[in-house]
């Protein structure tokens, strides 16, 4: 904490941290919600086939691309930034870009193959549920709010806290490739700062110190994340005072038919 980049090592692993979350987590939700409703199953397993192969790129194949495309001079980007009338944008070394760049690459390589544990749990949802909406008129998107979305609540939870878990936890290996000496106002983290000061440098303690930090930071959002979901779900499940009326009500009508 004495170290004098320790306000922005920390400020840019949490915001890139929060960064993945937010713009990573709820799209292998919409893309499974989206996959399921295909109607012919060759078709959806041709889609699920291309969307899962990105995942299988190795970091330094999907680095390389990125270079090959964001390149300021000679990238496809630019180019078409160029055609439309734009100047052309530093992306590699513009370290406003850096984040959205990262985050936006990570949401790709990954959206398909994250979305697999959302289709099994849309799998696991009672067919018959969808066959009396509809014979009730409900419309594609009801069935979705109504049915599908409260089937993937129990899933969606336990990721989120398992992805609030690890805010912290940014990956070394595409960071330290993307990172240069000009985007490192916003590139330095802190596994990239640990490898400098602790394995290049030799300072084992210092390093073993970092990683202890990082663990307990992790562990405290994931407890406070897991209470906060808790006390929330305990709040909704809570019936209101005009539920718990009509609740009565129903119970009762049958006791006064009888009288």
């Amino acid at each position: 904490m004495e170290s004098f980049y320790f306000g922005r090592i920390l400020t840019n692993t949490l915001s890139i941290g929060v960064y993945q979350i937010a713009a990573g987590f709820p799209v292998p939700i919409l893309l499974a919600l989206m996959v399921n409703e295909i109607g012919r199953k060759k078709f959806q397993k041709w889609i699920q086939t291309i969307l899962y192969a990105p995942h299988f790129l190795s970091t330094v194949i999907v680095v390389g691309l990125m270079m090959i495309f964001l390149s300021q001079e000679n990238g496809l980007v630019n180019h078409v930034l160029v055609w439309m009338g734009f100047k052309p944008i530093a992306f590699l070394t513009n370290p406003g870009w850096f984040k959205s760049m990262y985050v936006t690459s990570g949401v790709w390589q990954q959206m398909g193959w994250n979305s697999i544990i959302y289709l099994a749990a849309l799998a696991g949802i009672d067919p018959h549920l969808h066959e009396s909406a509809q014979m009730d008129g409900a419309s594609r998107l009801r069935r979705i709010w109504h049915i599908n979305l409260p089937g993937l609540r129990p899933t969606i939870i336990i990721l989120l806290i398992l992805n609030m878990g690890t805010v912290l936890g940014v990956g070394f290996e595409k960071i330290y490739l993307l990172q240069n000496s000009l985007n490192m106002q916003a590139s330095d983290v802190i596994s990239t700062h640990v490898y400098r000061s602790g394995i290049l440098g030799a300072e084992y303690g210092f390093s073993a110190a970092v990683g202890l930090f990082n663990s307990l930071i992790n562990f405290v959002m994931l407890v406070v994340v897991n209470a906060i979901v808790f006390c929330a779900d305990c709040l909704l499940q809570q019936p209101t005072a005009g539920t718990e009326r009509r609740r009565l009500a129903l119970a009762e009508g049958p006791i006064l038919e009888g009288l």
